[in-house]
């Protein structure tokens, strides 16, 4: 497994992973008692992921996102990370199995929705909950990331709007299932696996151990590289008071210690340009080890994002300019 990290346009919310399990509970709760009750309305597996183009859209996206969340995959078939990401969205459509439903639209046949949602590069990935769009990322990324994602995205649907998904034909699904081939557990999967349950659990330190031990054996394993940024990122901000660290840093724009820290802040509540421009000013302005600190931290975010994502080209050549 070698995926990329993503681009989180404000999805990300510490306080939301112990309650995206809770929320994941009670929706199962409500389609066990809707399948008890007759299981009316259960749709086949195969629906769980549709190609969608500019006619279809109002019936396929927005209506159906009054009764269940609607993830869009934005491709291409020339698209090499593409190729990556959207075989994992569709593993995870039927994984989580009616509490989201896939979409994909060739953004080459769909102009039209490419520029109404303001696409500049994919993959991309957006959600429409109740006929709203909301950016969810850009790039391919680790999975541990996308189902973080993906559970905030069901609590949101089930809190704000009291969608608690599709019910799926059991029969249909247990065939689908028994037809589906085994994929063989790659060596660090258990390890990586530990790290995923320590990020559901909120235990960023956990989760930064259990990546840790893979490279310890492994040090290119992309996967384990990606997830202790985002692990390590995580755990940084866990215990910040937002509104103290960004007064401080307002405050204080020489001190090197409060610009990072502000940096963190903004990535994380998905201001990735405000994080990007921030330290590079900090750069910019600075010398000696206070440079080198604000210029490690940036390269540190630029591996949170994703190599791939055009705001970390821009900053990188931002970072260029001040450095040389």
């Amino acid at each position: 497994m070698q995926p990329r990290n993503m681009s989180m346009s404000g999805v990300v919310d510490l306080a939301a992973v112990k309650a995206a399990s809770e929320a994941k509970a009670k929706a199962e709760q409500a389609r066990a008692q809707a399948a008890r009750e007759g299981g009316g309305g259960a749709v086949s597996p195969t629906s769980l992921v549709i190609d969608v183009d500019e006619a279809g859209f109002e019936r396929d996206v927005l209506q159906r996102s009054t009764e269940v969340p609607v993830v869009i995959d934005f491709w291409a078939e020339w698209c090499e990370p593409c190729k990556q990401l959207s075989p994992l969205l569709e593993r995870l459509a039927q994984e989580y199995n009616g509490r989201f439903v896939l979409t994909k639209i060739d953004v080459d046949a769909n102009q039209m929705l490419m520029q109404q949602f303001g696409i500049q590069g994919i993959p991309a990935v957006f959600a429409v909950v109740a006929g709203q769009a909301l950016p969810l990322f850009q790039g391919a990324a680790p999975e541990a990331q996308i189902r973080q994602t993906l559970d905030q995205l069901i609590q949101v649907a089930e809190e704000r709007f009291g969608l608690t998904g599709i019910t799926v034909s059991p029969d249909e699904a247990g065939v689908e299932a028994s037809a589906a081939p085994v994929v063989p557990e790659g060596p660090y999967d258990a390890l990586l696996e530990a790290a995923v349950q320590a990020l559901d659990a909120g235990d960023f330190g956990g989760a930064v151990q259990a990546y840790k031990n893979v490279l310890s054996d492994d040090p290119g394993n992309t996967e384990a590289k990606l997830g202790l940024a985002q692990a390590e990122l995580l755990a940084r901000v866990q215990d910040l008071d937002p509104q103290k660290v960004r007064q401080e840093a307002a405050d204080n724009p020489a001190d090197v210690q409060a610009q990072i820290a502000a940096a963190d802040l903004d990535l994380v509540g998905g201001h990735v340009e405000d994080a990007f421009g921030r330290l590079v000013e900090t750069v910019r302005r600075t010398t000696a080890e206070d440079r080198d600190a604000a210029r490690v931290r940036l390269l540190e975010l630029f591996e949170v994002v994703g190599p791939e994502d055009p705001r970390v080209t821009a900053a990188r050549s931002a970072l260029a300019r001040v450095l040389f």
